[in-house]
């Protein structure tokens, strides 16, 4: 399961030949999200591969070097430490491509992604060539053909309704009328009163359609009396 330490004799071509896959593997995901626009393309991911396979060389390597010492004298080593600490110093660089746009969440496939090829670079680093190899064709199938599924899962749609209008009469039964006419639901409602300007504003999140309806219902909204603005996403 594990490559040897040594290929040909050289230690220096074992290192070698790990950090080229790392990097192969690494480079690959990331052409898939360079593609697709995402801050972490190309290079980020093979960066992260090529770091995280150098560590565990590193870690692998004061094994070798140290590892002959007595458990009694002052250094102890423990080889798993610099995996661990991987793991965490990639959480960090997750989270810097997760963006929130208003109620919207981008870039966590970004950083799943890179949370998956530090994964693989450090499975290149132990040497466990055939574990790097299947979660870099894992990664590559479920971000091109999963992504192909997405328009036959059905999923609810969330549409983000901002109304503003005069605040007599209310409008919101009649607003309530329209969505129960299409069994829309209602999952999250605020209401803004003012009371120097006599307007309120209704913020609205509406569930349970398949559909984009944004347009439709606005235009329904917008011949309401007393409507002033509509805004939604």
């Amino acid at each position: 399961m594990f490559f040897h330490s040594t290929l040909f004799g050289s230690y220096e071509l074992a290192i070698l030949l790990k950090i080229v896959l790392a990097a192969l593997a690494g480079g690959i995901v990331g052409i898939e999200r360079e593609k697709h626009g995402r801050p972490a393309g190309l290079r980020t991911h093979l960066l992260v591969s090529v770091g995280s396979c150098l560590m565990m060389i590193v870690s692998e390597a004061f094994f070798l070097k140290y590892g002959d010492l007595p458990g009694t004298g002052v250094v102890r080593l423990d080889p798993g430490r610099a995996a661990a600490q991987i793991i965490t110093g990639i959480g960090f660089l997750g989270a810097g491509v997760i963006i929130k746009e208003g109620f919207l969440v981008r870039g966590l496939t970004t950083a799943a992604c890179l949370w998956l090829v530090a994964g693989i670079g450090m499975a290149f680093g132990m040497g466990m060539f055939a574990a790097g190899a299947i979660g870099a064709v894992i990664a590559l199938l479920s971000l091109i053909f999963l992504k192909k599924l997405e328009p036959i899962i059905k999923k609810d749609r969330y549409l983000h309704l901002t109304i503003t209008a005069h605040s007599e009469p209310d409008i919101y039964p009649e607003l309530e009328r329209i969505f129960v006419a299409r069994k829309l639901h209602i999952s999250d409602l605020e209401a803004d009163y003012d009371l120097g300007g006599k307007s309120i504003r209704y913020r609205f999140i509406l569930t349970q359609h398949r559909v984009r309806i944004g347009r439709e219902l606005s235009g329904i909204i917008a011949s309401i009396e007393g409507v002033q603005r509509i805004h939604f996403n």
